[in-house]
């Protein structure tokens, strides 16, 4: 089951260190997204609003990979202030380590997850914190002292 883990990241030098370490662990470059709020906005018709398709759009894929409207709404929130987004998609222990290098690098940590486990038909889910030995079939692993969190879908 693939795993996504996101940081948000006040500072592109924390960034950069960050991706240029998970990089060197043998990442897929097409398996690192750097999400950041566009400088300008391209207009798609008469009618676009395109600083809230661009929202729209990120909501709509961290709802996807699993984040809590809360945890949305606070990515969104960190990149309207100046921040980027770290996105790294793999398996298993991959997307922890990944996660782990974040966390060394600055990941701030967005409102713990207060709402309900996202509802993905026919797939069990687990939910909490989740130690190194158990398995996680779909949900959220967010651990202690970390900014990252660890999304499985």
């Amino acid at each position: 089951m693939p795993r996504t883990t996101v940081g948000l990241f006040r500072h592109p030098s924390e960034l950069e260190a960050a991706v240029k370490e998970i990089e060197a662990m043998g990442f897929p470059r097409q398996e690192i997204r750097i999400v950041d709020e566009p400088k300008t906005f391209d207009v798609t018709g008469v009618m676009s609003f395109a600083r809230l398709e661009y929202e729209t759009e990120l909501r709509r894929e961290l709802s996807r990979i699993g984040a809590s409207k809360k945890e949305v709404e606070d990515y969104v929130d960190g990149l309207r202030k100046g921040g980027a987004l770290v996105l790294v998609t793999g398996f298993d222990g991959q997307v922890d380590a990944a996660a782990e290098v974040m966390n060394r690098h600055g990941a701030v940590q967005v409102e713990e997850t207060s709402g309900p486990e996202p509802d993905f038909p026919g797939i069990p889910r687990a939910s909490g914190a989740v130690g190194i030995q158990e398995t996680v079939l779909a949900g959220r692993i967010r651990r202690p002292g970390g900014g990252a969190c660890v999304f499985v879908w």
